[in-house]
């Protein structure tokens, strides 16, 4: 960590060690100092699912933002999810930019693409996966109050920022949730809403 020298500004920051990087105050311009100890990421343990825990993966379908694609990966990546199939105007890992958010996860997660999205949902469904939806409406459930995980693999379906996901690959959806709101805004960031989803699926209903 590096603190400007400045009285009024004082802007504390991380700056790599042993470089010129950081010797001035992104904030004022003026003189930096190194301060209190270096600094070092920790990493979250590894812990698998418990034995018979659901196999998840996930329809995007219609995501227009680059770095929510990448974001999406990483939250893949850590939640498990074993494959990405993208549709539409999602971006593809093919996208240099998708990888600045991705980390490196566009790398461990498998992804496909297709660019129908209700086809993919068809064909999924004529395969025996389940389809979960996450978008609002008269079908949808509280997702924390979802059960049932014994049966094919789970495909969760997300879709477009601003229109959501696509009536006609909602209909093919066995069930619709929807993530409880306390506040004035009807919905998350389809990226937070993902990583929640991802998440208690493939830990909380397993029982973890």
């Amino acid at each position: 960590m590096r603190q400007c020298r400045q009285g009024e500004c004082r802007f504390r920051f991380p700056a790599p060690a042993g470089g010129a990087e950081g010797e001035r105050c992104p904030r004022c311009g003026g003189p930096t100092d190194p301060v209190g100890l270096p600094y070092s990421g920790q990493r979250a343990e590894r812990r698998g699912i418990p034995a018979g825990g659901p196999a998840v993966e996930a329809l995007l379908d219609n995501i227009r933002s680059i770095y929510n694609v990448g974001s999406m990966f990483r939250t893949a990546d850590g939640a498990g999810i074993r494959h990405l199939r993208l549709a539409g105007i999602t971006p593809t890992p093919a996208h240099p930019r998708v990888a600045k958010t991705a980390l490196g996860a566009e790398q461990s997660v498998p992804w496909s693409y297709t660019p129908n999205g209700l086809e993919a949902a068809v064909a999924l469904k004529e395969r025996g996966y389940r389809l979960w939806a996450l978008e609002g409406g008269p079908r949808a459930e509280p997702l924390f109050t979802a059960t049932g995980l014994d049966g094919p693999p789970i495909v969760l379906v997300v879709g477009n920022e601003l229109a959501g996901v696509d009536p006609a690959v909602l209909a093919e959806c066995e069930r619709v949730f929807y993530l409880p709101m306390q506040g004035e805004k009807g919905s998350l960031n389809v990226v937070v809403a993902f990583g929640i989803a991802a998440y208690f699926v493939r830990y909380r209903l397993a029982g973890f």
